[in-house]
């Protein structure tokens, strides 16, 4: 862990504070304390040599080979994969490494575009017209920062619609999709403000959404399905989680990126619900025998999350007092803080997630609230996540 995290801490018979990139350090962790299997969670560990270095040891890993996460860790490998294999769902895009040649493309496109760092920026570096800048000149200047410091930049063409998350588990030959999620990344209520790492996330009791239907859903499964495929036919099975991001448009499913973990702070949501033993799910991976169905209780999950306020422009920590949590249908996880589990210090980062588990969306979310009132101290948390005035707005305008 990168904090002395208060939750994890408890269960944990051993642990080790270190940055989490440091994928030499955390080998021989696992190998010092003889462990059972891995699973990376964050993705810039993707990016290390840690899973392929586990295996090579003899210690099985439910996550992506370095390979195999450049689905994730490299988004012009990702767009040019699903192109050559005929994957659906792709979007116009094109990648530039001349500054002459990407003004040229930019000044005729004649759409609204989104610039893409080729790496991983933890959910922050993606900047979109009428989002982050207003003209095609402001978009070309983001986009040639990115080449003087990377050497090259995504474009691609801006989606418009209702963005929704759907997470499979994969043995590196078959897929179990589990209920689909969607998250809300800007800071402020009414989803105004800065993008953040995620304010929270909601699931519904059917495992669809409001306004995502069962066939837009196997339309999204079936491009994961053909994105595992096009891994494997490369030579780079995927084993691990697969996550697609995608948007719903007036002319169907399109895929927004694939990545290679849980959705954060999706994921969350699921595995609130889910009545299969993750452990066990997890060493079928590794193992490549994944099971054809995991099941979830058929229950709505609203996810918000405590922050410091300021969070998502200049966070002002401080110290949050916790009383226990009894309920079953709400859960609290300790995110970056330090401390104990009644009391902990917060960074500049997330402190709790705290979720709701009902009937529907809008009973999730009055969970959340009553739970929210067991932590005291100065936070703030988006209480419109869930709510049936989001829902009808969000209908009214995806109809519009």
């Amino acid at each position: 862990m990168g904090n002395k995290n208060p939750s994890i801490l408890r269960y944990a018979k051993a642990s080790l504070i270190v940055r989490e990139t440091d994928w030499e350090k955390i080998l021989d962790f696992a190998l010092l304390n003889k462990v059972d299997i891995a699973f990376i969670g964050p993705d810039p560990v993707l990016a290390t040599p840690l899973v392929d270095s586990l295996a090579e040891k003899g210690i099985p890993v439910a996550s992506p080979s370095k390979d195999a996460a450049r689905i994730e860790t490299d988004k012009i490998f990702m767009r040019n994969l699903l192109q050559k294999h005929g994957v659906p769902g792709g979007v116009e895009n094109k990648n530039f490494t001349s500054e002459q040649e990407c003004k040229e493309w930019i000044s005729t496109f004649g759409k609204g575009f989104v610039v893409k760092p080729r790496g991983l920026t933890g959910g922050k570096g993606v900047r979109v017209m009428g989002d982050h800048f207003s003209s095609w000149q402001e978009g070309l200047s983001y986009a040639i920062d990115l080449i003087k410091k990377d050497g090259s930049v995504l474009i691609e063409e801006k989606l418009v619609g209702e963005e929704f998350s759907l997470q499979a588990f994969s043995d590196g030959t078959s897929l179990t999709g589990m209920p689909l999620a969607q998250d809300y990344k800007r800071a402020y209520e009414g989803d105004t403000g800065p993008n953040t790492g995620g304010m929270g996330s909601i699931t519904d009791h059917d495992h669809l959404l409001p306004f995502v239907n069962r066939k837009s859903r196997d339309d999204a499964f079936n491009i994961l399905k053909q994105a595992s495929s096009a891994l494997r036919t490369e030579g780079f099975p995927f084993k691990g989680i697969m996550y697609g991001q995608f948007m719903l448009t007036l002319s169907g499913v399109k895929l927004i990126e694939i990545n290679a973990r849980f959705a954060d702070p999706e994921g969350i949501n699921v595995l609130s619900i889910m009545n299969d033993n993750l452990l066990d799910i997890m060493f079928e991976i590794a193992n490549g025998n994944l099971r054809s169905r995991v099941q979830f209780m058929k229950k709505a999950t609203v996810l918000r999350y405590i922050v410091p306020v300021g969070y998502g422009s200049q966070p002002k920590p401080g110290k949050l007092m916790i009383d226990p949590n009894n309920k079953d249908d709400t859960k609290m996880y300790y995110a970056a803080v330090n401390g104990t589990l009644s009391s902990v210090d917060m960074t500049g980062s997330r402190s709790l997630a705290i979720v709701g588990i009902g009937s529907s969306i809008p009973e999730a979310a009055s969970k959340v609230d009553s739970a929210a009132s067991l932590v005291h101290g100065d936070y703030y948390i988006r209480r419109d996540i869930g709510t049936e005035e989001m829902l009808a707005r969000k209908a009214a305008s995806f109809r519009n």
